[in-house]
């Protein structure tokens, strides 16, 4: 369901869109999510950073394939201790900014490393050594690959609606009031669809429309 819509040139990119989107939100509905799951990582880390601090806002994204060369952290492998045991998180701390990891699970190595008496058994990862990265969720955890996989094809539905059933996809928009007036009433359907599903009761049965039904005919 739509809060905040743009209709801007096609040479702005959309990362430019989302600061002001949070910021309008916040201003009008007084409103802001907890946490923005982005579809790629052309989000700037300045701005993730911005709302990070300032809003303990989470803005999630994946990596792109040039930073991911350079990153010495992977999304699909676990940060480990300088003896090499794996670490889990367990936690942000937002007043420090700073990441928790401990050993957890099938601990291998602690029981026989020489630093075990000294071992704080707690390892602390300031957010913004990446942040894109790290940030409030880092990305080689559970919660960011449910997030980046799961919550996110959620919006697929959304537009596909939007492009394919309202036929924006055949539309070529050189104006941009028309465009912005194509906007507004793309909107409107969307939300109407919207108040007309949370309109309509919910069956008992939530099965009930893969269920076979029999004809009934009357021949009195």
């Amino acid at each position: 369901m739509p809060l905040v819509s743009w209709a801007a040139p096609a040479s702005v990119p959309e990362s430019y869109l989302l600061k002001p989107s949070l910021e309008y939100c916040f201003k009008r509905l007084a409103f802001h999510p907890d946490i923005v799951v982005g579809d790629m990582g052309y989000i700037h880390q300045q701005t993730k950073h911005h709302f990070r601090t300032r809003w303990n806002l989470a803005i999630v994204t994946k990596m792109k394939a040039d930073m991911l060369a350079h990153c010495e952290y992977s999304p699909t492998a676990a940060l480990r201790c300088p003896q090499g045991q794996a670490l889990a998180w367990t936690g942000y701390e937002p007043e420090a900014q700073s990441h928790w990891f401990e050993p957890v699970g099938s601990v291998r190595l602690c029981p026989w490393c020489w630093q075990q008496s000294s071992c704080p058994k707690q390892f602390s990862y300031p957010a913004d050594e990446h942040e894109t990265f790290f940030g409030s969720i880092p990305l080689n955890t559970l919660t960011a690959r449910k997030l980046l996989y799961s919550v996110r094809t959620w919006i697929e539905p959304a537009q596909s609606f939007e492009k394919n059933q309202l036929g924006l996809k055949r539309l070529f928009l050189n104006n941009l009031s028309f465009c912005w007036t194509a906007c507004l009433l793309a909107d409107s359907a969307v939300l109407i669809r919207t108040l007309a599903i949370l309109a309509q009761p919910k069956s008992s049965e939530p099965l009930a429309d893969l269920m076979p039904r029999q004809a009934h005919f009357n021949f009195d």
